[in-house]
């Protein structure tokens, strides 16, 4: 048993041993060109996979593996010292290269067709690596690869990446530009940080000062084929739960008082008055028609009003989400106004990029038209010949309702709406995230009298259906329903999975009023929010609170806190927000007086960086210094000692002169020190022993005899 631990300890003690060796053949200086080159290779590998993994996202899945695959190669070539690929051998790979990206986009030109065949042109130089031209080449290409993945996503883990990526690359730099003598991988690293730490008041600088325009100075365009919320301007069965996985993060929002309770937490989004038989859509969506508030369609409490600040994701729509009711809303980045429809609308302007401002909602309020003789058609409309079981059911229930005697056929529209209700509520319905697949033509029958199975969008839309069948205006309305709060920073976080769908109905005297069947169905889905929910049906988010990775959970909220604030800090640092500081500086935020600041800011840094990094610097011998100041104490205490004295002089007339306690310790001293400076040595002294010498000169002080 002896024998086997000491085997087991003996095999951890040379897998321990082969580990630092190995560690200290990347760490240390090479005399060999050979052994050089390798690392440099290696560590450019890595830079160039940090550069590139961000990419793999957007590239097409034949693309990323195909890059994946020339950096395999390479490394493994790099690995067994195998030499690099001839170049006629790169003609062939490079052809299919240029042609598979022309069939993919169709071009080689554009920012989709030019990144894709930037990237597989760098992993086909790795293969050829030969020269330092070559590594500089490729160097370069990877600062101009890393500059790239910011026209797709501009968030702090890309920063942080594209941190390092440069860290890298400037190591690799400095390395393959020595002379023929090696540096340790410490002192290069030193060097590498030291002009980072020197090139960050000009970042800053630049990033705060620079004149910024209005619009990004290379944009383009959306593809348009999705929201940047997962909200669509068509809602179908099936549309919104789809994003219960979904644990993108569609807006964040700081309350300036208490965060409102859950059944307040309504994100207003599109609104839809069409109905097809399948999906809801909306009318004159390209031209809306605004609400006029002076005409008093639009009463709040004033008693009720809720202050907040929303940072929302790009939409690539004129969306503006915000809690109902918002009359206004501020912001130095768009100009918006409030539909008919009640929901906040970019006039002229796209949510391209994430955008802030600042939001005042009230939680009580009515909303018109309240007269009955208004013409309400828009909200009454029905696709002809569908859904013939639910209209059938629609007239049997107004017929047990309304008294055909009644002079006022819309006096028991609030009965009516409770008795839908009450079905809901009692007619074996459940809610569930999977959803059956419905019909084309007759889904709400389908839903109503045989699956009774759905989600938020097919009870808002059966509901809808049966108030038109009623003779009752309602509509849809789509959105977000509650939040997370992050304890870490105190915001909201609204994410996909909070996606809902609800209904508003429409009554003479009171106007629109909302109503949400889900509340029916599932009141958890509104008192504790989707996330609970999808938690009971074993779809919660990876490391919630209260499971056993929670702390995997407290992690993402810590992050989530810190990403919030490089969006707010530097993400949405626009145009408006640098003249609000240049006003805040007291300089008026004219063009003019913004580049003289800039200039002027600009030349003294770029002076005094001059001044520091070109000033003359004296290389000192640390034990010279040591032997300086020994010589020092010594003169102090009475005995002169001129420097072109030797050290072997100096302890023969020291010891001569010293108290006998002192004479062992100052001869001790001053041999270590001899050895230091003059006796050859494997290794340079390391920086322990140099402060337990300094320490022991530091504390000598001599006591001669008479």
């Amino acid at each position: 048993m002896t024998a086997l631990l000491s085997s087991a300890a003996a095999s951890r003690t040379s897998r321990a041993w082969g580990i630092a060796r190995r560690l200290g053949w990347w760490m240390q200086p090479h005399v060999s060109s050979a052994a050089r080159d390798r690392r440099d290779v290696a560590i450019l590998l890595v830079a160039v996979l940090i550069a590139m993994t961000p990419h793999f996202g957007h590239l097409p899945w034949w693309s990323s593996a195909l890059i994946g695959l020339l950096w395999v190669w390479r490394a493994w070539r790099t690995i067994t010292r195998r030499p690099p690929l001839g170049r006629i051998a790169m003609v062939p790979l490079l052809v299919t290269a240029t042609v598979l990206v022309w069939m993919q986009h169709g071009s080689i030109v554009g920012h989709e067709a030019g990144v894709n065949l930037l990237l597989l042109l760098i992993a086909l130089k790795l293969l050829e690596l030969r020269t330092r031209r070559d590594l500089n080449l490729v160097v370069f290409l990877a600062f101009f690869a890393q500059i790239t993945v910011f026209l797709y996503d501009q968030s702090l883990l890309i920063g942080v990446l594209s941190t390092l990526t440069t860290l890298l690359l400037f190591f690799v730099l400095a390395s393959i530009n020595l002379a023929e003598t090696d540096l340790a991988a410490g002192r290069k690293a030193r060097i590498v940080l030291q002009i980072f730490a020197t090139s960050l008041p000009l970042a800053v600088a630049l990033f705060v000062l620079f004149p910024r325009l209005q619009m990004p100075l290379f944009a383009f365009g959306s593809s348009g084929e999705s929201s940047g919320t997962g909200l669509s301007d068509l809602m179908s069965p099936g549309s919104i739960n789809r994003l219960i996985k979904s644990d993108a993060v569609a807006l964040r929002a700081r309350f300036d008082g208490p965060v409102p309770a859950a059944d307040r937490l309504y994100w207003r989004g599109p609104v839809f008055d069409n109905f097809d038989g399948q999906n809801w859509f909306k009318r004159n969506a390209l031209s809306p028609n605004f609400v006029d508030l002076s005409q008093g369609q639009v009463q709040f409490d004033r008693a009720s009003a809720m202050d907040y600040t929303v940072t929302m994701e790009p939409t690539q729509r004129n969306w503006v989400l915000a809690l109902e009711l918002t009359p206004f809303i501020d912001s130095t980045e768009f100009h918006s106004r409030l539909s008919d429809d009640l929901q906040q609308l970019a006039v002229d302007a796209t949510m391209h990029s994430r955008v802030r401002y600042q939001v005042r909602s009230y939680a009580s309020f009515r909303v018109g038209p309240f007269s009955k003789d208004t013409d309400m058609s828009q909200w009454l409309q029905l696709p002809q010949g569908a859904n013939p079981k639910t209209l059938q059911f629609a007239r049997d229930l107004r017929n047990q309702i309304i008294d055909p005697s009644d002079p006022d056929p819309h006096s028991r529209d609030a009965a009516l709406i409770n008795a839908v209700l009450n079905h809901f509520r009692r007619g074996n319905y459940h809610y569930t995230l999977e959803p059956p697949r419905l019909l084309e033509r007759d889904s709400i029958d389908e839903f109503l009298f045989e699956t009774r199975l759905g989600f938020c969008e097919h009870y808002a839309s059966a509901f809808v259906v049966l108030m038109r069948a009623l003779e009752i205006p309602a509509r849809v309305v789509t959105g977000y329903q509650g939040g997370e709060i992050n304890p870490v920073d105190g915001n909201l976080t609204v994410r996909q999975s909070d996606a809902h769908a609800w209904a508003e109905a429409w009554l003479p005297g009171r106007g629109w009023i909302r109503v949400d069947p889900t509340s029916v169905v599932s009141p958890l889905r509104i008192e504790l929010g989707e996330a609970e929910l999808a938690n009971q049906y074993g779809l919660s988010r990876f490391g919630r609170p209260g499971t056993l990775l929670g702390w995997v959970g407290s992690l993402r909220m810590n992050w989530e806190a810190i990403e919030n604030a490089w969006n707010q800090a530097v993400l949405t640092y626009s145009a408006e927000r640098q003249r609000s500081l240049f006003s805040g500086l007291g300089v008026l935020p004219t063009w003019r007086n913004m580049s003289i600041v800039f200039a002027a800011t600009i030349s003294l840094l770029i002076v005094g960086l001059a001044l520091f990094t070109l000033r003359h610097r004296e290389t000192r011998d640390p034990l010279a210094d040591l032997v300086r100041q020994l010589r020092a104490n010594i003169s102090s205490a009475g005995l002169s000692s001129p420097p072109n004295e030797g050290l072997t002089d100096l302890k023969c007339r020291l010891t001569a002169r010293l108290d006998p306690t002192q004479t062992q310790e100052a001869a001790a001293l001053l041999q270590e020190l001899q050895d230091a400076r003059y006796q050859r040595r494997p290794a340079p002294r390391g920086a322990p022993d140099l402060r337990s010498l300094r320490a022991r000169v530091r504390r000598f002080r001599p006591v001669l005899i008479a």
